[in-house]
């Protein structure tokens, strides 16, 4: 789900009209990101906690050319879902869904023609 369908589903949730489910949104988020750079931490009863995360400075490989890059340390953003948000979704099986997903692109390539390679 992308922010445009989130906005619609509010509004037809909420009864609101999409400019105020869109407002409501955007009001959510910037608290989120408000509530992070005050405390580095939002708690949702029920849903999760957002919190900042402090990566400490690594020294990675470029895989292209082999050579050692410092990384600095950074500050990130995290999300830790609830315990109730993950037991909504224990029972879900992704790959049945990946797998029905893959069946529809197999279907799709099959319908569409091989262009002829150039030689």
């Amino acid at each position: 789900m992308n922010k445009a369908k989130l906005i619609d589903f509010v509004a037809g949730e909420a009864n609101l009209t999409k400019k105020d489910a869109r407002v409501a949104i955007e009001a959510v988020i910037a608290g989120i990101n408000n509530g992070l750079a005050e405390d580095g931490k939002v708690a949702l009863v029920g849903f999760g906690t957002f919190l900042l995360v402090e990566k400490k400075a690594r020294v990675a490989r470029n895989p292209k050319t082999g050579e050692t890059v410092e990384v600095p340390a950074k500050v990130v953003p995290k999300f830790r879902p609830s315990a109730s948000l993950k037991e909504y979704f224990e029972d879900t099986d992704l790959d049945t869904e990946e797998a029905e997903l893959e069946d529809v692109v197999g279907e799709a390539t099959e319908i569409i023609p091989e262009e002829p390679k150039a030689e």
